[in-house]
């Protein structure tokens, strides 16, 4: 059950111009279910990608950034997505069907094969059945339109139970600049760079360079400032592809005021789609925004942040409602600041203080904290006193379909 998490209204997401998405049935997943995506970009098109850092990476991972080279950003021309199967920990024989899906779609296509970016989610350790994915290819191409987004978003789902998609318009120079993207995630969420997969695309013309940097920062200020169960998967990909045919100037000073309203807008996407994986947490009952600050850097405050958000203790006693709070101070207390005067700690649930001076605020009342607890979003409040820097995550509860859900994954 998601919280406070709906579909996005299709006619809400605004067409991309040079972008096409085509979805079909591989009978990769489930019969019956959409399980295969294609994106198909204008000649021109530059895409740059961020992955995952787990060292077990899938196979699509290894293709993808051969493709897009020592800058991660390159023109492409297709993507090719599929769900059921991962392609991780399928060694040598994962990384020829990840290369063969990015070939039987260029020919289809009458491109390169190094011009196509293939992904991958599901399970992890079974073979690819490539030969229903390049089987489907021709049905998901004729099934491609602009329009295709919402379709797109529900086809590339695993555990979700709401597929996820945000779109916005910025003007620059006076022309109307499109963002729209899709993401999907769960379970298996604690990136170490972008989600477990998403796309985000734009008409804007942005130089190669800018569009590598501009990735990485909407990266990090999004999807790695979300975690649900603390796992890196091993497919985390986020791609944005600039396709250049909105009728605006190329964008390359990363200090420009084109720049800044282009990031803006990006971020607004990448947000939204990295709240919506919180919010869609398996199991979840509850949606949390932690900000730590008065932190020293902002690694310190992350890392004060992610030990309370990782806290089996503290998001059982979230999904109970209840103010077990000194599981919060513990949290802090072993997340690695070891030069912390506790003393100078406090600790807020929304507007109810807490904590203070190392101990239990004196006009604090189990009431209040119950209050707070008790609702579906909750924000909690860390001030270190040590500091300027600060850092926000978003994280959710843990409940019991948590492990129902991740028992039976492959039932």
């Amino acid at each position: 059950m998601a919280v406070n998490l709906k579909p996005a209204d299709p006619a809400s997401l605004h067409p991309v111009a040079g972008v096409r998405l085509g979805v079909a049935q591989a009978g990769i997943r489930k019969a019956g279910r959409d399980d295969l995506t294609v994106f198909l970009f204008e000649p021109g098109t530059l895409v740059a990608g961020v992955f995952t850092r787990n060292r077990f990476c899938a196979a699509p991972v290894q293709v993808c950034r051969e493709h897009l080279g020592a800058q991660q950003c390159a023109t492409a021309r297709a993507l090719v997505v599929n769900t059921g199967c991962a392609n991780a920990g399928t060694g040598a024989d994962g990384l020829l069907a990840a290369r063969r899906s990015c070939v039987d779609l260029a020919t289809l296509l009458h491109v390169q094969p190094g011009a196509v970016l293939p992904f991958s989610t599901g399970v992890i350790l079974e073979p690819l059945p490539v030969d229903r994915l390049s089987a489907a290819l021709p049905a998901a191409l004729a099934d491609a339109r602009d329009d295709n987004w919402a379709r797109a978003a529900g086809a590339i789902m695993t555990t979700d139970t709401v597929p996820k998609a945000a779109s916005v318009k910025v003007a620059i120079d006076g022309v109307d600049v499109t963002v729209t993207g899709i993401a999907k995630g769960a379970g298996m969420i604690r990136p170490n760079m972008a989600t477990m997969l998403g796309f985000i695309a734009t008409d804007a013309r942005v130089a190669p360079a800018l569009l590598a940097q501009l990735v990485r920062e909407v990266a990090d200020a999004s999807f790695n400032a979300i975690t649900i169960d603390g796992d890196t998967s091993t497919n985390d990909s986020l791609v944005i592809a600039a396709t250049g045919h909105a009728p605006a100037p190329l964008i390359g000073d990363a200090g420009s005021t084109q720049a800044h309203l282009l990031r803006d807008a990006l971020l607004v996407v990448a947000r939204r789609l990295a709240q919506a994986i919180v919010r869609d947490g398996e199991g979840a009952t509850k949606f949390i925004t932690l900000r730590v600050e008065g932190a020293r850097s902002v690694d310190e405050a992350r890392r004060v942040g992610y030990a309370v958000a990782h806290s089996p203790l503290v998001k059982t006693a979230f999904f109970a409602s209840d103010p077990n709070l000194g599981r919060i101070l513990a949290a802090i207390g072993y997340a690695g600041v070891d030069d912390l005067d506790v003393g100078g700690v406090d600790l807020y649930l929304d507007d109810v203080h807490v904590a203070t001076r190392g101990g239990r605020h004196p006009r604090y009342l189990e009431a209040d904290g119950q209050r707070v607890m008790a609702q579906a979003e909750i924000g909690v409040r860390i001030v270190l006193g040590r500091g300027d820097a600060a850092a926000t995550l978003w994280t959710c509860d843990l409940s019991h379909d948590y492990v129902s859900i991740n028992a039976d994954y492959r039932s």
